[in-house]
């Protein structure tokens, strides 16, 4: 079997512009092909992806086995020569190309991605809503009154869900969006904070789970304020308090604050992931299989943590393909805590983009059983994007 044809969709939503999920299409000479997706469908950056997959794609697949993933992955790292520096363009097209290459082996040998994992170890995959700030609804809505935020959670509530994440901090009372949340909140700031969290928490009960989530936006001390408010609601854990950019500030922030800390979608391998499994800084690790090296790396950084303790909860933020790719790694993992649902998941500009509509059942997920990664794509909307195609 050799590699003959490969397809890159750069995805355009209409009813979504800021949203543009970048899919792969592997073709073999024996007709079988693999989807994968590059973890780049928001903010910047998709386009890149795009195009480092043709480039990789030109050079190193048109003619090989997909069989030898490990073989090619090695040589994306090696050859590409920016993979031994890093970065998210690149490691986000290696990861594309590798999913699909899995997606084609577990086809041909007629079984599900996760088989060629370790098998089944988790037959429930425990989820939950996942950016409470911009609703749980069919249409993104910007939230910044507490009111409100507890109204999100009562609709995930409703629909099953067991545990709901949300970023209080990233409006202010007004609705304004803020990226720069480093310099020392005021009081009214974090009153506002609180109110927040305090209408989900009245809203959910106390049996119903709160992530805390940051995007990296604080500081060291910002993020030890907002503990105070992590440790009071009781969250389940603390996610991304601070950035990646120095690994020692991660330390800082877990030695102040009493819950468990997350993060790990912006580190890219399992050598980015050392320092923080060494200083035992991070408790929940979140790698993409979108960022982190597609099947073939993300495996090998997941069974790393395990042996520091640490629990996975894999970044999900992107097209359906990533959603089937997730679950069916999370499958395989013995150290599995939580599966994320995105709300842009549940969108119908998101849904559409697939065949099959991966979409969990009173807050819980069944991986498909059907050989591969268990989807495909949608071809009556895709190729109404943008695409490429390198080979014949």
């Amino acid at each position: 079997m050799k590699v003959n044809r490969v397809e890159i969709f750069d995805i355009h939503c209409p009813k979504r512009d800021v949203w543009n999920p970048v899919f792969v299409r592997i073709h073999t000479d024996e007709g079988i092909s693999g989807v994968g997706e590059a973890g780049l469908a928001y903010d910047l950056g998709h386009s890149a992806a795009a195009n480092m997959i043709k480039e990789i794609a030109e050079a190193m697949l048109i003619g090989h086995d997909p069989f030898n993933t490990e073989l090619l992955w090695q040589r994306m790292l090696r050859e590409s020569f920016w993979g031994l520096g890093g970065g998210p363009v690149i490691y986000a097209a290696m990861s594309a190309i590798d999913t699909a290459l899995w997606d084609i082996k577990a086809k041909a040998l007629n079984v599900p991605v996760y088989q060629l994992l370790g098998g089944k170890v988790n037959s429930q995959l425990r989820t939950y809503a996942s950016q409470l700030q911009f609703d749980w609804d069919q249409q993104v809505n910007r939230l910044f009154d507490p009111e409100d935020y507890g109204k999100a959670a009562e609709k995930a509530i409703q629909q099953g869900y067991d545990a709901v994440k949300v970023d209080p901090i990233m409006y202010d009372a007004k609705g304004n969006c803020f990226f720069e949340r480093t310099k020392l909140f005021s009081q009214p700031d974090m009153r506002l904070f609180r109110a927040r969290l305090q209408a989900i928490r009245d809203a959910v009960g106390d049996d119903v789970d709160i992530i805390f989530e940051c995007h990296s936006l604080p500081s060291v001390s910002t993020a030890i304020q907002l503990g105070e408010l992590v440790e009071e609601f009781r969250c389940l854990y603390f996610e991304e308090p601070v950035h990646y950019l120095s690994a020692d500030l991660h330390q800082k922030v877990a030695d102040k604050v009493n819950v468990p800390i997350a993060g790990g979608e912006r580190l890219y391998n399992r050598w980015g992931i050392k320092p923080y499994m060494q200083d035992l800084s991070i408790d929940v690790l979140q790698p993409d299989v979108g960022l982190c090296g597609g099947f073939t790396e993300t495996k090998k950084v997941c069974d790393y943590a395990d042996a520091f303790d640490v629990k996975i909860q894999l970044h999900v933020c992107g097209g359906p393909v990533a959603t089937a790719a997730s679950l069916q790694l999370e499958t395989a993992l013995s150290n599995f805590l939580i599966h994320e649902h995105h709300t842009y998941a549940i969108k119908e500009w998101n849904r559409e983009l697939c065949v099959q509509d991966l979409q969990p059942v009173n807050g819980f997920f069944q991986v498909s059983d059907a050989p591969g990664l268990g989807i495909e794509l949608n071809d009556e909307i895709v190729y109404r994007s943008p695409h490429l195609v390198v080979g014949k």
